[in-house]
């Protein structure tokens, strides 16, 4: 057992936190790595994710580990679904924390699988095993920083007795369970109804499919198409604009997503790359 701490970097008392981590470690003759990253501007927490989880899958491929774990709670789960449902996303969005799945590949390196395996314990029960090994918790800066979305429903949900972050947790998972199904489907359903160009991605929905999965297996389509056309860097704007590209192609309008142009033709959705614009005079 391996044991490492993200350093981001956006707090002056990260790096007291992150020397404590290691003494702890120390203690538990468990070896323990810092890793300091930089984090992108714009979105800072999407950006400290992305550098967070890049680092720690390079540490545990680098290190031969064969999963990497992180300490993912029920509370965590359940701001996450009330953060999600505040926007609006489908159900692969409302799924939330996964149990388990694989950080991409940032190199030729394979990852190894990312596991969550306190889904089930409320931050409370871990903070009480803590103490109960004479460790006091570190306290939690994001409750006071309301500035992002996460804090501000932390506290929330803290005043609001009534709501049960075991509950949602489970309603977590089984939307995961339904997202999967929905993400078989949409395979099944690109391997039969789709042709992929270089230019082009030609999708005849089947009409086999019940009425209450088309949708959402369209949307999967769409979306898996204009990241096969401009590449899943540039496609990744999360599913409501491709969303938006389904609405309008209902309507009979043509829709314009991240340089990907879609019409209907007949009863075939045709997703093509949008045009090079040369503005030079």
């Amino acid at each position: 057992m391996h044991a490492a701490t993200v350093d981001h970097g956006l707090r002056k008392e990260s790096a007291g936190e992150a020397a404590f981590a290691g003494q702890l470690c120390q203690k538990l003759d468990v070896p323990h790595a810092v890793l300091c990253v930089d984090v992108a501007a714009g979105n800072v927490q999407a950006g400290a994710r992305e550098a967070r989880y890049a680092a720690l899958g390079q540490w545990a491929a680098d290190a031969g580990l064969s999963a990497l774990m992180t300490a993912h709670h029920a509370d965590d789960q359940a701001e996450t679904l009330l953060m999600r449902l505040n926007r609006g996303s489908g159900i692969g969005g409302l799924a939330g924390i996964r149990e388990s799945t694989r950080i991409p590949a940032q190199t030729g390196t394979d990852m190894p699988p990312l596991m969550r395996p306190l889904l089930d314990w409320r931050k409370s029960e871990l903070e009480a095993i803590v103490r109960e090994a004479g460790i006091t918790p570190m306290r939690d800066p994001s409750n006071e920083d309301d500035r992002f979305d996460r804090a501000r429903i932390r506290k929330a949900l803290a005043e609001a007795d009534w709501l049960n972050p075991l509950q949602m947790a489970v309603s977590a998972k089984h939307l995961a369970e339904a997202d999967m199904m929905v993400r078989a489907l949409a395979d099944e359903e690109w391997d039969a109804c789709v042709s992929a160009g270089r230019e082009a991605v030609h999708y005849t929905p089947s009409r086999a499919l019940e009425h209450p999965v088309r949708r959402p297996v369209a949307l999967r389509i769409i979306m898996r198409a204009i990241g096969h056309l401009v590449g899943a860097d540039r496609a990744t704007q999360g599913m409501g604009p491709a969303a938006n590209m389904l609405r309008k192609l209902d309507l009979g309008e043509a829709s314009n997503v991240a340089g990907v142009l879609a019409r209907t033709e007949n009863s075939t959705i045709v997703l093509k790359r949008e045009p090079y614009r040369n503005n030079s005079n």
